[in-house]
């Protein structure tokens, strides 16, 4: 009788429980992988973030939308690294992620979805965190393909997901400081003076530091001469995620690397572009095989050292034959536990801003842990001293930062910045003094949470 009930509850189960999918039958910590990437290339027409309005006129090169999704059997991970601007929350992360769990149910809080920030890219979104008055109204983009890319999105992800096959992941760190700038150098007078680009002159006086507390700054000795200025900051990391198959062949790869994209604009305002994010990519897809994810780091105040068309493929190159070299000697690991934490915040505005959010802007951080990598995911344009205080502070050799990721915030400056002026702090930004360092705690508090788990 035993034996009866034993067999007739185990027939119970299999009519009544909803079978695992065979992606997902395997061994808590065993990783299985899949990479899709689909093009998402605007119709030429539709105005560009740095176009000021003006309909773009041609396309330099395609602009895609890569993902990578993880399982270790009991968690599922998705990232998802689109050529646009922004993400933001209510326009793009949330809607997407509502699909993606509703086509292959990966939950919300486990999608992390970034943009390479590319200036190049079409302008689709209203801002809608800030005020009424200021935003773009929405009969004023071309709804059809923000809807279509919405679609195409999640399509990517779901795509990614069916394609997961067992896989090793392992991190790797290279170093390229030569290619970016701090763009807030101060003056003898204390206050900052934007200098967003360099002519060919200045730039062959570039030099590489390491400052007293220990940054790594780049710098240019005629205006350091010339004008005194003393330039800040850079995070000279470029981190890279392997994922390899069985036989060790790369299934795809993340590159992680903190610089504005900003080669193509304003240069050439209307034409559609990826910048060197692109390039990067495409370089390693090219060499290495696989689908390759770029994903920015805090960069809110770094600029390329050259700007303009050429550049556009001279950095994009550069940060991919760095991305390569460190690509050769990752170890990687078949095993590693998966884990998701996102949180809802709460930054401060200015006094001199009114929204309908009561004096805060609501947001949202995001942690993914893959073994013992973890990904950090931070709305807004991150400045590089937010990004190099977390890293020190988290005690973690295998972190990576990711800015642009599932909202769009604005400039998130340090308190320092905002008593220093300039660009990112003044009308760069709706956030008050302040706002960077509960980010900072929050960030570290999440992390903390997920070492814990």
């Amino acid at each position: 009788m035993r034996t009866l009930i034993i067999c007739c509850l185990a027939l119970l189960a299999c009519v009544f429980l909803p079978a695992a999918s065979a992606a997902e039958v395997n061994d808590g910590g065993a990783i299985r992988a899949g990479f899709a990437r689909t093009e998402i290339t605007c119709p030429v027409g539709i105005p560009l973030i740095g176009s000021w309005g003006k309909p773009s006129e041609t396309v330099l090169d395609p602009l895609y939308a890569r993902a990578m999704v993880l399982t270790d059997g009991r968690t599922t991970l998705a990232v998802l690294s689109t050529d646009l601007l922004y993400a933001p929350l209510e326009e793009l992360a949330a809607p997407v992620r509502t699909l993606v769990k509703e086509r292959c149910g990966i939950p919300e809080q486990n999608v992390l979805i970034c943009a390479t920030h590319t200036h190049s890219g079409p302008e689709i979104f209203t801002r809608s965190k800030i005020p009424a008055e200021n935003r773009l109204d929405a009969s004023k983009i071309d709804q059809a393909y923000l809807h279509a890319l919405v679609d195409k999105l999640a399509d990517c992800v779901c795509a990614a997901r069916a394609d997961m096959r067992p896989a090793g992941i392992g991190f790797g760190r290279g170093k390229l400081p030569e290619v970016v700038f701090n763009r807030r150098p101060i003056g003898p007078d204390g206050k900052a003076k934007m200098t967003l680009s360099v002519t060919p002159e200045v730039a062959a006086t570039r030099v590489t530091r390491t400052d007293p507390e220990g940054h790594t700054c780049t710098s240019f000795t005629r205006l350091e001469q010339e004008s005194g200025l003393q330039f800040g900051p850079v995070d000279p990391d470029l981190c890279v995620l392997r994922v390899e198959d069985t036989a060790g062949a790369v299934m795809g790869t993340i590159i992680n690397f903190g610089c504005h994209p900003v080669c193509v604009y304003p240069s050439a305002a209307t034409a559609i572009s990826a910048d060197y994010p692109g390039d990067a990519a495409a370089l390693v897809e090219q060499i290495e095989g696989g689908t390759c994810l770029f994903t920015l780091a805090p960069a809110g105040d770094l600029v390329p050292y050259q700007r303009g068309l050429p550049a556009h493929e001279k950095i994009g190159k550069a940060i991919g034959a760095e991305a390569l070299k460190s690509l050769q000697f990752v170890q990687t690991t078949g095993n590693a536990p998966l884990a998701a934490l996102t949180k809802q915040i709460e930054l401060p505005l200015k006094e001199t801003v009114t929204l309908e959010t009561a004096g805060c802007i609501r947001t949202e951080i995001q942690v993914l842990r893959i073994g013992d990598i973890y990904l950090v995911g931070l709305p807004g344009e991150i400045l590089v001293e937010i990004g190099l205080e977390i890293k020190s502070k988290a005690g973690l050799d295998k972190l990576v930062l990711v800015s642009l990721a599932n909202d769009a915030v604005g400039y998130v400056c340090p308190a320092a910045a905002y008593d220093q002026g300039g660009y990112e702090p003044g009308s760069g930004t709706l956030l008050a003094k302040g706002s960077a360092e509960i980010l900072i705690a929050e960030a570290l508090d999440l992390l903390a949470r997920m070492k814990s788990r």
